[in-house]
């Protein structure tokens, strides 16, 4: 099942997309009074969600080219928890572009922490802070969305804490992010996260999942993978987390990026004004955004 965020008429709203993708059948007409995705995942249990994707496929909803889709939990609780160098191809070349910053062994997860003031949605253009950001670059990126509190979860037990997946494209300044020596202020400009396009549930997948990831560039493929190939895997991460912290329900967890970066090539392919990033996760979806251009302060969507 696929749940959404989205905007119809003057309003934000939840809901379930139907499974031909045509409609979205908003989670009040399903008797569910949440207002936004967080309330909604409180809200659930494994049988109210089974009986929900059953009532779903009965029912009329919006047809979907007359909503706008939001990122699925535009304004997190906490700031997305994210893995560092999670691939292995992705550090090498992320060692080659400045090999203090990111060389070294590792022999434990790299954890950061993103700020997100508003996460964007699908078809929303970045600001790329180019007065600031002279290497803007894209990470394609497998998010997992946290369904109940996790508190000392065993690796056993991790995958029933995850509700559904999502796209996050981790957008970084490199300029910053080697320049103060750790990764906060790089990758937690105001529109660095867009997210989306919505939340596939666990069911859809095996556990852990092996999902083929990609991103494109203005059409020209720039990453490609399968988030098999992660070095820590869900739920040694889950599990690690939780020993020491609570992972509140609606957490989000961005699982890294493989190769093909912007700092990856050489010369790097960094982002310029006007760049169209497309962001695929096989099962998942499609996240497609595209830098503001500077010189207009340019609003609005693509789509």
């Amino acid at each position: 099942m696929k749940v959404l965020t989205y905007i119809h008429g003057s309003g934000t709203q939840v809901g379930c997309l139907k499974a031909d993708g045509t409609q979205v059948v908003p989670i009040n007409e399903l008797g569910c009074a949440a207002q936004d995705m967080v309330e909604f995942l409180k809200s659930l249990t494994l049988i109210k969600q089974a009986e929900l994707a059953k009532a779903v496929e009965s029912m009329d909803g919006i047809p979907i080219e007359d909503v706008r889709i939001a990122a699925p939990i535009p304004y997190p609780l906490q700031d997305i928890i994210c893995l560092g160098i999670n691939y292995y191809a992705h550090a090498e070349e992320a060692a080659r572009f400045h090999d203090e910053a990111f060389g070294g062994e590792r022999p434990q997860p790299i954890y950061f922490s993103k700020r997100v003031n508003r996460a964007l949605g699908n078809g929303e253009k970045i600001d790329g802070h180019f007065d600031i950001v002279d290497s803007l670059d894209y990470e394609v990126e497998l998010a997992v969305v946290i369904g109940r509190d996790a508190k000392n979860v065993s690796e056993e037990d991790a995958f029933s804490y995850v509700f559904g997946y999502t796209i996050l494209n981790d957008m970084s300044a490199r300029n910053l992010q080697t320049a103060h020596k750790q990764w906060y202020f790089g990758k937690g400009l105001d529109d660095f996260t867009p997210i989306g396009p919505w939340i596939v549930t666990r069911d859809e997948f095996e556990n852990p999942p092996a999902l083929p990831i990609r991103s494109y560039v203005n059409g020209e493929l720039r990453q490609e993978s399968n988030t098999a190939l992660m070095i820590n895997g869900v739920a040694k991460v889950i599990s690690q987390l939780s020993q020491g912290m609570t992972l509140k329900t609606g957490t989000i967890i961005a699982m890294g990026t493989p190769a093909g970066v912007g700092m990856g090539f050489t010369p790097p392919k960094f982002l310029q004004e006007g760049d169209v990033i497309q962001c695929e996760i096989e099962g998942i979806g499609t996240l497609v955004n595209q830098v503001k251009s500077t010189d207009t302060n340019e609003e609005g969507t693509l789509c």
